[in-house]
Formats: C-alpha cells, sequence, structure tokens
C-alpha cells in the first residue's frame, strides 16, 4: 500500500535535536508529574461536590457547569494549543498552560461564590487544554522506537493509578479540612504540584524552551484562521452533551449543525492552505495515513463506552447498594491497579506486538464488562458481594491497560515531528469528545430505565449500550489489524 506523502515544512517547526537518555527520562518524569495532576483532579472535584454546594450554596446547575465548564474549554482549545507547541516549542506551551492552570487552581480554592468558580474552571481547562496535546508533542520528539511505546505505558501507568488515588485523596482531604476548607484542599493540592513542575520544566526541558524568529512569521505559521474554526468545530460539538442533562430545545441540538459545517469549513481552508504551499494547523495528508485515521476511529468508539463504566457502578454502588463514597471508590482501585501494570507491559511489547495488542485489549475489556454485568445481576437478585463486580472489572482494568497507551503509539507513529503537537491535540479531542458523546447516551439510557424499574436494571441497561459500542470499537480494530499487515512497517 503507498503511504502518503506528509508535508513538513520548515516553517511548520523543526525536527527535535538529538537528546541523551539522561534529558528523555526528565522530560517523561515532568510529563508525568502533569498527568498525575490533571487525572486526581477530575477525581477530586468529582468527591468535592457535595461539599461545594453546601459550603458556597451551589445549585445543581453551578455543581454540572464546574464539570462542564472544565471539560468544554479542555476541548475547544486542543487543536490550536497543539499547533502553537508545534511553531512555539512545546516547552513553552506547557509551561503556559501550567501557569494558567496552578494559577486558576489556586483561585479556585479561594473562591467566594459559584460564579467565581465556575470561572476559575474556565480558566484551569484552558491551561489543561494547553498543556495536554504538548505531552503527546514532546513524546513524539524526543522518543522513537521501543523507546515511544514504553514512554507512553509509563504515562498511561501513571494515569490508572491516579485515577485510583483520587477518590480516597480527596475524602481524606475533605475529612481533614472540615466543611469549609475541606473542598478548598481539593483546588490548593494543584498549587505545589505545579510549582514543582514549573521548576522541573525550567530546568529540565531541552533548549530552546521557546523558537525565536521573526514575529510575523510566527503569527502567519499559527495559521488562526484553521485554529478558530478547529475550536468552533470541538465547542459546538461538546456543548449540547456536556449539557445532556438539560439539553431539551432544539436550540441546545442545533450546536451538532453547526459543528459539522465548521468541521467542513476547516477541511476546505486546511487544503486550500496547502494548495497554497501556506501553514496549516494539520496536513490533512495524515488523514489519509490508514494507521492515523483508524487510531482515531478506534479511540473515539473506545471511549465512548470506557468513560461510563464507572459511572455506572458507582451510582449503582451508592444508589442501590447504599455504600459510601469512599467505599464506593475502594472498588475501582483493583481495576486501576491491573490497568497500570497492562499499560506498564504493553508499552515494552507495543513496537513488536503492534495492532494485535489493540485487539487483545479490547478483547480482555469486553469479557471483564460481560463478567461485570453478570456479577451486578448476581448482586441485586441474590445479594452477591459487590467485590465479585470490582474482581470482574479488574480483567476490564487489564484489557484497558492494554489498549490506551499502545493505541496512542500506533495512531502517531507515522506523523511528521513538525506536526507532533497538533496531531496529539486530534488524540486527545477524540477522547473528549468520545467521553462525552458516550456518558450523555449511557446515562441518559440508564436513566430512562430507572423511570421505570430499579438501579440494577438501570445499570445493566447501560453497561449494555457500552457493550454494543465496544464491539464497533473492536471490530474496527479487527479490520486495522487486517489492514496493517500490508502497510510498509517503520524501521524500528
Amino acid at each position: 500500500m503507498k503511504v502518503p506523502v506528509l508535508s513538513s515544512a520548515p516553517e511548520a517547526g523543526q525536527p527535535a535535536p538529538p537528546v541523551d537518555p539522561r534529558t528523555r527520562l526528565r522530560v517523561l518524569v515532568i510529563l508525568t508529574i502533569w498527568f498525575c495532576m490533571a487525572l486526581v483532579d477530575v477525581g477530586i472535584v468529582n468527591v468535592a461536590l457535595p461539599s461545594i454546594q453546601e459550603d458556597l450554596g451551589a445549585s445543581a446547575a453551578d455543581l454540572q457547569w464546574i464539570l462542564s465548564g472544565y471539560a468544554l474549554t479542555f476541548g475547544t482549545v486542543l487543536i490550536a494549543a497543539g499547533r502553537a507547541g508545534d511553531i512555539l516549542g512545546h516547552g513553552a506551551v506547557f509551561l503556559a498552560g501550567l501557569v494558567v492552570f496552578t494559577g486558576a487552581s489556586l483561585a479556585a480554592a479561594l473562591a467566594v461564590s459559584p460564579a467565581w468558580l465556575n470561572l476559575m474552571r474556565f480558566l484551569a481547562g484552558i491551561g489543561a487544554g494547553g498543556m495536554s496535546p504538548q505531552v503527546y508533542g514532546m513524546v513524539q520528539r524526543y522518543f522513537s522506537g521501543a523507546a515511544r511505546g514504553r514512554a507512553f505505558g509509563t504515562l498511561g501507568m501513571v494515569a490508572s493509578l491516579s485515577v485510583a488515588l483520587a477518590p480516597p485523596l480527596g475524602g481524606a482531604l475533605i475529612m481533614l479540612g472540615g466543611p469549609s476548607w475541606g473542598w478548598r484542599l481539593t483546588f490548593l493540592i494543584n498549587v505545589p504540584i505545579g510549582l514543582v513542575g514549573l521548576v522541573l520544566g525550567w530546568c529540565w526541558f531541552p533548549r530552546p524552551l521557546l523558537v525565536r524568529g521573526q514575529k510575523t512569521a510566527v503569527l502567519a505559521a499559527l495559521d488562526g484562521v484553521g485554529g478558530l474554526l478547529a475550536a468552533l468545530a470541538v465547542f459546538s460539538l461538546l456543548f449540547p452533551f456536556v449539557r445532556f442533562h438539560e439539553a431539551t430545545g432544539l436550540a441546545v441540538w442545533s450546536w451538532l449543525l453547526v459543528s459539522g459545517v465548521a468541521t467542513w469549513a476547516w477541511v476546505v481552508w486546511e487544503r486550500r492552505q496547502k494548495r497554497l504551499r501556506r501553514p496549516m494547523m494539520v496536513d490533512v495528508a495524515v488523514f489519509a495515513e490508514a494507521g492515523f485515521r483508524n487510531g482515531l476511529a478506534i479511540q473515539l468508539l473506545y471511549f465512548l463506552g470506557m468513560t461510563s463504566v464507572w459511572v455506572l457502578v458507582m451510582l449503582y454502588a451508592q444508589q442501590q447498594a447504599h455504600l459510601s463514597a469512599l467505599a464506593a471508590g475502594l472498588l475501582s482501585v483493583p481495576s486501576a491497579v491491573a490497568a497500570a501494570c497492562a499499560a506498564r507491559w504493553a508499552g515494552q511489547r507495543v513496537h513488536r506486538l503492534g495492532r494485535r495488542l489493540v485487539v487483545l485489549g479490547q478483547a480482555l475489556a469486553l469479557a471483564g464488562v460481560l463478567l461485570a454485568m453478570g456479577a451486578l445481576a448476581a448482586n441485586a437478585l441474590a445479594g452477591a458481594s459487590l467485590w465479585w463486580v470490582a474482581a470482574a472489572l479488574t480483567v476490564y482494568g487489564a484489557g484497558q491497560g492494554a489498549i490506551i497507551s499502545p493505541n496512542q503509539t500506533l495512531t502517531l507513529e507515522r506523523v511528521p515531528s513538525a506536526y507532533a503537537g497538533s496531531a496529539g491535540a486530534l488524540v486527545s479531542a477524540t477522547q473528549r469528545v468520545g467521553a462525552a458523546v458516550g456518558i450523555a447516551i449511557v446515562t441518559g439510557t440508564s436513566f430512562a430505565v430507572l423511570a421505570r424499574s430499579t438501579w440494577g436494571w438501570a445499570a445493566l441497561a447501560g453497561l449494555l449500550v457500552i457493550v454494543c459500542m465496544m464491539l464497533v470499537a473492536l471490530g474496527v480494530s479487527w479490520l486495522d489489524l487486517r489492514g496493517a499487515r500490508a502497510r510498509v512497517p517503520l524501521p524500528g
């Protein structure tokens, strides 16, 4: 199969200079600090919502915006931030995003009203969205071959452990600080971690941090029109889904039409830019490369279902089985540990096993969800322990660890380093979109069943929707595996 030729124009960024193993290790340490902070932040905020409502007098709509406002701004700035990293330097844009995220966390901890807290969450989303593409960009630039797979595997391991630690850590901070200061500590904890990340990044990131050049040339290379169109496309796609439970009018869902038009306009614009040999947000030829295109599709489909599994289990454990938030959170620990171990294991083997690893992981994850459905039915009908659900989802966690990081590695392996950040932003954007749409569909199905039945049937209905989504993702992975055998292998 002919591999499409991708542009790597000099104005799009320069290949990374060779770096020694110690520098690569230092870069990875800083990236893992960010991964840990970002994922712990999401989990802790979920635990802190009841305390925020009580202390600030926040309404249900305020609480939803604390979560959805962060998700919206995070997704909206991703692609433009990825391109900015390619042009200005990934290290500089990463540190700028970390400054915004850390400052917004400090201001959120000092909030005196729900409106102020929500504004700071918007800003924190901008900072997080600015950093996320730089993670993919720096791994893409400074690691290659098997080392790149191991780097993504390490990040996947840290991500899984962070997800497991977040709920109990949030509960401990809320108990430590009491009703008024407990939830504030969940934001304040980001400040010392962020400061450590800033110091280490300033000292350890490869130089130059900021790519210097003629100001007008740099601004032109950023492709402002393409950035605005991409931001509008992502925002208008996410908006109706993050507001799903309030989206009752046609006006809200009309944003999907806006997203479709903006996406079409973005593709037309990028093709025009390439035809005129002008700077682009992303070289559209990358979508003709089957590995990149299929990898995005696999990730989107998998995140449609994956994100909602623990949402359903946590709701069932607390609403039907009447466990405390802490006890319910502990159910996820075995799965997260299994995911961390599997991510590390898979990262060391992805360069050799390729897409077979992704197919194996998806089959394992699917088996875990089916086992969990059986265990959950046994709890609802016969009073079996919920720890059987946790045991079943440990199998799911192992499969999950073998999917996400390897798929990221394989999706980005043929992307030129000049577009590492913007291509990484597309990977991150598919995660955001898949998670938002999936949670809306799965929880919408569960609440529709709950209106006529119990939480047991509601959770099973939601899990059945997840199984269907995972089957489609597995089918795409299988087709991609067959196609991968015909693609020209890259040098290792």
